[in-house]
């Protein structure tokens, strides 16, 4: 009898640790709040009105303007305001849909089309993603897209999981590679939609050049087809991860020929270049979210993936 007791309290005990776990939602989040952008385009491209769509307090904004942050909100997307040579463009592949009682963000992979007649006849594919972080508008070219995005804020947590809801539909079949310039190819192996988590130390050296060690990970790729999976975690592991049972090759540090990027102490958008793992309890200095439904190279994806995510938060 003795031994029941204890083993019923080392069970409640048990039971009681893993209730203990606090789930704490990132800010805009639960993405039931959204601006709503209305931006004429050129007259050269067909001078369309389009809907161009921002994570942040509600709110609907007139006209070609660069579009910044508001509220406090830590989003940044792949929708933008473009202006080349004069010419205004906008694109669009992340979308507030319904889940539940509320809202939720819906990414596809698409190619926006953009013709002029004897001007411009050309397709660019977009794969819609959601970030930590901020685009700077407006984006003036097509060459290296990650300079026009800042990744990450400023985060010193230690967190055990990211966690969210999401829904996947997942087409068969190969990539296709369209970035305007030249003809549409086909690239083979599939596609997969993606969503990390890293948290990275950084620091600043005498010349302004920005640079990271890896801290903590999480990253999942996912391809099959799917209802909504609710409350789904990505675990955080910390330090070198190499030998970790679960490392896939993607979880790696970031390639040094296609860095993410931030604005050093001068306001200069400059490359972070991540040098090393850190150790297992290092405190990180920032941290990076991403969900996308695509998850290669610019301008590569299946058309027609669409990635539905909600609710995202931390677990410690």
């Amino acid at each position: 009898m003795k031994k029941l007791v204890i083993a019923m309290v080392a069970a409640a005990m048990c039971c009681g640790t893993g209730a203990a776990q606090k789930v704490v939602s990132l800010k805009y989040g639960n993405f039931d709040q959204w601006v709503t952008r209305h931006i004429k385009e050129s007259a050269v491209i067909g001078g369309n009105t389009r809907t161009v769509y921002a994570i942040g307090p509600t709110k609907t904004i007139e006209g070609a303007k660069p579009y910044s942050s508001t509220g406090g909100s830590p989003w940044g997307t792949s929708n933008v305001y473009a202006k080349v040579m004069g010419v205004v463009k906008t694109s669009n592949a992340v979308f507030p849909d319904t889940h539940g009682s509320g809202k939720c963000v819906k990414m596809t992979t698409m190619l926006e089309h953009v013709k002029a007649a004897g001007i411009i006849n050309m397709d660019v594919l977009v794969s819609g993603s959601i970030f930590l972080g901020h685009m700077i508008e407006p984006v003036s070219s097509t060459k290296n897209p990650y300079s026009k995005m800042e990744m990450g804020i400023a985060f010193t947590g230690r967190p055990k999981y990211l966690q969210f809801d999401y829904k996947l539909n997942a087409p068969t079949g190969d990539r296709t590679y369209s970035s305007g310039f030249g003809a549409k190819k086909t690239v083979k192996g599939r596609d997969y939609a993606e969503v990390f988590i890293l948290l990275q130390r950084r620091w600043e050296d005498s010349k302004g050049k920005l640079h990271a060690a890896r801290v903590g990970t999480g990253r999942q790729r996912f391809g099959a087809t799917t209802n909504w999976v609710n409350k789904h975690r990505i675990e955080v592991w910390y330090g070198d991860i190499t030998k970790h049972a679960g490392y896939q090759s993607y979880m790696g540090l970031i390639d040094k020929n296609r860095p993410y990027y931030a604005r050093n102490s001068k306001g200069k958008m400059v490359p972070v270049i991540e040098e090393k793992w850190d150790d297992a309890n290092a405190t990180p200095t920032h941290m990076l979210v991403m969900a996308s439904s695509g998850c290669g190279t610019a301008y590569v994806g299946t058309i027609g993936m669409t990635f539905w995510v909600d609710n995202m938060s931390l677990v410690y």
